[in-house]
């Protein structure tokens, strides 16, 4: 038992057995996390990509949102609704905190991703999570670079050198990152879409190998489009993509930018994923607000059949 006095010599006795739960239930916690096997098992539907073509990849950015109720209800909406296309990799981007949930309990065939992680490793960095840290839990992806993070939201912008450098170390250390870049509505009224875009992939084509870019995706997301409402049609996001592709080609190697996964990530949703997914150069998307809710399958299955 344990015993503790106050400064009136009132004694409690409560017993051990009262503090053994907690070591219980982080012991539970690091064994559900530990074996993946505890999660419900993947379901697929028709066939896979053919070799030598790209499997769509379609990631959910849950950004800041929800309470564990909430998730905990997305988890089980998702678990139950159904096979997933074989020519499709899905991703959720859960907030840090819901992360050890979705790795727990969220069906095997969705991957869980980070919304962010350190230009750091391990040590004396408050309040920054590591991409070793994350791939030590079982995370796979991480996003980096979203528009939201290089704004900056009452603090500074994270710059494309940055971002650059965040997904090397990342690649490094074993972790798969959607790369986001996009223009601002400015931007694009004034004719500057790609000058924007190669600005922001420039630094990341200068430091990473190509045997590295089979590990990263483009999330290309046009910032006017983010939240908003309003979309790039399926023949502007065509065109910036395709304009995207050309520039990996031109600037890390033909056989990248054949290989490389360019994801639409401008308000893609369950009503427009059809049309934007048929294009020749969009292979996925990064969806915020339809991620949070059973519209996020209407965009999974509206990818083509092979």
């Amino acid at each position: 038992a344990l015993w503790m006095q106050s400064s009136f010599s009132f004694t409690v006795t409560l017993p051990c057995s009262q503090f053994t739960p907690v070591e219980t239930n982080t012991h539970r916690i690091k064994s559900k996390m530990a074996y993946p096997d505890n999660r419900p098992e993947a379901s697929s539907k028709g066939s896979a990509a053919p070799d030598g073509s790209r499997t769509y990849l379609l990631g959910g950015n849950w950004k800041a949102n929800g309470t564990l109720a909430s998730a905990e209800k997305i988890i089980a909406d998702f678990n139950a609704a159904g096979p997933i296309p074989a020519n499709a990799e899905v991703v959720i981007g859960a907030p840090f905190i819901h992360i050890p949930l979705c790795l727990m309990t969220l069906r095997k065939d969705i991957a869980i991703a980070a919304q962010n992680c350190s230009l750091t490793g391990t040590g004396a960095y408050t309040g920054e999570t590591c991409a070793s840290q994350l791939k030590d839990m079982g995370i796979t992806w991480v996003i980096l670079g979203h528009s939201e993070r290089r704004e900056g939201f009452g603090m500074a912008g994270e710059d494309s050198e940055l971002v650059a450098k965040k997904t090397k170390l990342a690649l490094a250390e074993g972790l798969k990152v959607m790369f986001c870049i996009g223009e601002k509505k400015e931007e694009r009224e004034a004719g500057t879409t790609m000058d924007v875009c190669a600005s922001q992939m420039k630094p990341l084509a200068d430091i990473l190998s190509k045997e590295e870019w089979a590990n990263v995706s483009i999330a290309y997301e046009p910032v006017w489009a983010i939240g908003t409402g309003l979309t790039a049609t399926p023949e502007m996001a065509q065109e910036t993509h395709a304009n995207i592709r050309q520039w990996v080609s031109d600037n890390v190697g033909a056989d990248v930018a054949a290989a490389v996964r360019i994801q639409y990530g401008g308000s893609m949703k369950g009503a427009n994923a059809t049309g934007l997914l048929s294009q020749t150069d969009i292979d996925g998307g990064l969806i915020g607000g339809a991620s949070l809710k059973m519209d996020f399958f209407d965009c999974i299955n509206g990818v083509p059949s092979p």
